[in-house]
């Protein structure tokens, strides 16, 4: 496991132009002025127009220069050096400032050399990190007094269950040991993957809440999501909205994704959490 980075990187460096020419992605829409973020992200974060944003695990930058096109001063920050490439490429082409560096998170301080007022960190990204103390350190040494982490992600209960139906409890909540998978393609579809093994790491909710917390920053909202952005079970039907999925119309609701909002300073209202459809 002290490898994880370097497979990692060769595996995320293979996925670039695999996911750049996908539909998942939709480049094209994008650079015709598409949208990446998803509603909720953008509701929670608020107006970001003249505020710096730091995304980290960019990953190629759409959800980066979404921010930029609403207003943001934004810099993306990505382990693959093949991904920060083509997010500038994208970023020249469409006009849009933006600064991408590559960088492993961990080194983001020294790497980006500076704070900012948001820190945003999308969908995929915690998956990947072995230590989120660490992780939740470092976003706290990029905020500036009175700035805020937004963390949106994939819920961990969905991650217990069968893949077919999503009704059966399968796997172990608490199960911490990093996963190894070899698998030929990544999840846009597409060629093969010249490298095809990948380390994950699971963290429950309560792990990602305390890590943050530890670090020194204030959980204003945890809010829990009944949709995702890929058909997660095999029986889940789509809606008209892009790349939004649901549980079939009937069937008990499951938390598949949550976001996060906290922040540095004194400044922070206290905790609250809902639910939100």
């Amino acid at each position: 496991m002290n490898d994880y980075l370097r497979i990692n990187q060769a595996n995320w460096n293979a996925r670039v132009p695999i996911h750049v020419a996908s539909d998942f992605y939709d480049v094209a829409g994008f650079q015709a002025g598409r949208c990446s973020l998803r509603a909720f992200e953008l509701e929670e974060v608020g107006d970001v127009a003249g505020r710096s944003l730091a995304h980290l695990q960019c990953h190629f930058g759409l959800d980066t220069l979404s921010w930029a096109r609403l207003g943001a001063e934004v810099t993306g920050l990505d382990f693959s050096g093949a991904a920060v490439e083509q997010a500038g490429a994208i970023a020249a082409d469409c006009g849009i400032p933006a600064r991408f560096v590559a960088a492993d998170v961990y080194d983001a301080p020294e790497a980006l050399g500076g704070t900012y007022d948001i820190v945003y960190t999308g969908l995929g990204a915690l998956v990947w990190l072995p230590d989120l103390d660490r992780w939740a350190r470092t976003v706290a040494a990029l905020l500036n007094p009175g700035g805020f982490l937004y963390l949106a992600e994939f819920h961990p209960f969905a991650d217990l269950l069968d893949d077919e139906t999503g009704t059966r409890v399968v796997h172990d909540y608490f199960d911490r040991d990093p996963q190894v998978w070899t698998l030929p393609y990544t999840y846009t579809g597409g060629d093969v993957l010249e490298h095809q093994t990948s380390v994950e790491f699971r963290h429950g909710l309560g792990d990602i809440v305390t890590a943050i917390a530890a670090a020194g920053l204030r959980v204003e909202f945890l809010h829990e999501h009944d949709h995702t952005l890929f058909r997660r079970f095999d029986t889940m039907t789509d809606e008209e909205e892009r790349g939004t999925y649901r549980m079939p119309a009937g069937q008990p609701r499951r938390p598949l994704m949550f976001s996060l909002r906290a922040s540095a300073g004194q400044d922070a209202i206290p905790i609250t959490g809902r639910w939100r459809g």
